[in-house]
């Protein structure tokens, strides 16, 4: 069905301002995020976000009235992305025989390949010189990474009492798979990616005590 025509009535209905505002601030800071892949941190301008948007740069800085209003509005939701997206595949269904050890593993690899990982990591390199952006992004990933580690509990009960061993376990994928992820910007995939998760996943068994 053809979707109906905006009216003016509609533009007079209450909310539909603050709707539309949402909106375009809402298209701005994926437009900012996509730039910080694209561009890195250090490129990304507010003239760029502003042509990403499609918008005019007074227009968006109507919204933000500068780059560092952008960019804590970005990291803010980069993380509640991050997040979701992580729930949202370790809580895919699996048949009954599936090595959900493995399949852990092949999720969070999956994860730290995904665009969003890549433009968290491109404002942790530039906040290590930059004292503004190391002001937003540090509390805002101290917060991502409590609710990560619950997100992680609640999603794998299999571990329950045995937290010192989860804590491990989740520990190690964190560092190698970040690691890997991070050298993957320089080099392409190959069989030695495949045997490091594969070794990685039996050592994960070992330590759920399978």
């Amino acid at each position: 069905m053809a979707e109906r025509p905006e009216t003016a009535g509609d533009r007079d209905a209450p909310g539909w301002q603050a709707q539309k505002s949402a909106g375009t601030r809402n298209v701005i800071v994926e437009s900012a995020i996509s730039c910080f892949v694209e561009l890195g941190y250090a490129g990304t301008t507010t003239t760029a976000i502003a042509k990403k948007a499609g918008l005019s740069r007074g227009a968006m800085l109507h919204h933000f009235p500068s780059k560092i209003d952008i960019v804590r509005a970005a990291v803010e939701h980069l993380h509640s992305k991050r997040l979701k997206a992580f729930r949202r595949a370790m809580s895919r269904p699996l048949p009954a025989d599936a090595d959900r050890v493995a399949f852990g593993v092949q999720a969070f690899w999956d994860h730290v390949r995904h665009p969003l990982f890549v433009a968290f990591f491109e404002l942790s390199v530039a906040a290590r010189t930059d004292p503004e952006l190391s002001g937003i992004l540090k509390p805002t990933q101290e917060a991502f990474e409590r609710e990560w580690y619950q997100t992680a509990r609640d999603v794998f009960p299999e571990w329950e009492g045995r937290s010192g061993e989860f804590d491990l376990a989740l520990d190690l994928t964190r560092y190698v798979m970040e690691g890997m992820a991070i050298a993957a910007l320089t080099h392409q995939a190959n069989e030695r990616d495949k045997r490091v998760r594969a070794y990685l996943a039996e050592k994960l068994h070992e330590l759920r005590g399978d």
